[in-house]
């Protein structure tokens, strides 16, 4: 890498700090900044995440720029916080991270051996243990690390890749499919008795075995259900406008018909 281009991105994110720290300042700074917290940030901070993944779903290139822009910015904002507080700031973060990359990739930039990608997750677990042990936390569970805050379906999905990294896991996509069915059985079940309560830990057994699915057959879950949605508002607006009317003041049978050619329209 040339100076220049180092040169150029030192420039722009010590603009971005100085920005941040313009806006957080008691003397003039915003006041909507001025009010914010590490709690009230959060939900911004996982928001601005969803939308770069958004954004790379469709392939949406100068979006994605735009949005990981904005996802720095919570980073910088977070560490803006810690650094009032006297906690860290923006550089202690990056420092860590180099730290991290560079120790989690021994392969790399030490004298470990890594000839394939399996090996380098085997190498990354390894250390990631090392580093739980060093910081004095306790192994409980091989599904340590999932945190609870996380979106259901990312969180149905990480709890399963690591229990599949230990061995409990099916061995095919074939079984995981037929308990799809098993499972809609028993959801099946659950409705025809009437429990509320039945039915919804039965639906989330459907969703979760889903999830599963998605897993084996090396999809992202969220990412599916993401274009599955996009899809569907897609023909929504397009029957709206084939019915040029509200949608209320027509029956069933005309809306099935409005749907079916909105969807022979977008294929």
């Amino acid at each position: 890498m040339s100076d220049a281009p180092r040169s150029s991105s030192e420039a722009a994110v010590s603009e971005l700090l100085s920005i941040m720290a313009r806006l957080r300042d008691p003397d003039g700074g915003c006041p909507w900044d001025l009010k914010q917290d590490f709690d009230s940030i959060v939900p911004y901070t996982v928001e601005e995440a969803f939308e770069v993944a958004e954004a790379v779903a469709r392939r949406d290139y100068p979006e994605l720029k735009e949005e990981l822009g904005d996802l720095l910015l919570q980073v910088v904002f977070h560490s803006q916080m810690a650094r009032e507080q006297g906690l860290f700031d923006f550089s202690e973060v990056v420092a860590v991270l180099n730290d991290k990359m560079v120790r989690r990739h021994p392969h790399v930039f030490g004298d470990r051996t890594a000839e394939d990608e399996q090996a380098v997750k085997v190498n990354w677990e390894a250390i990631k243990a090392e580093e739980r042990a060093r910081k004095g936390r306790e192994y409980d569970s091989a599904l340590d690390g999932v945190p609870e805050g996380l979106p259901a379906l990312q969180r149905a999905h990480k709890l399963q890749k690591k229990a599949s990294k230990v061995g409990f896991d099916w061995r095919a996509t074939a079984p995981v499919r037929a308990h799809v069915d098993s499972e809609l059985e028993e959801l099946d079940q659950a409705m025809a008795s009437g429990d509320r309560d039945a039915i919804e830990d039965e639906f989330g057994d459907v969703l979760f075995t889903l999830v599963n699915l998605a897993r084996h057959l090396k999809l992202d879950p969220d990412l599916a259900l993401r274009r599955a949605s996009n899809k569907f508002e897609g023909r929504f607006r397009q029957v709206e406008q084939l019915a040029g009317a509200p949608l209320s003041d027509f029956d069933d049978d005309h809306l099935d018909a409005l749907w079916r050619q909105a969807k022979r329209q977008s294929d």
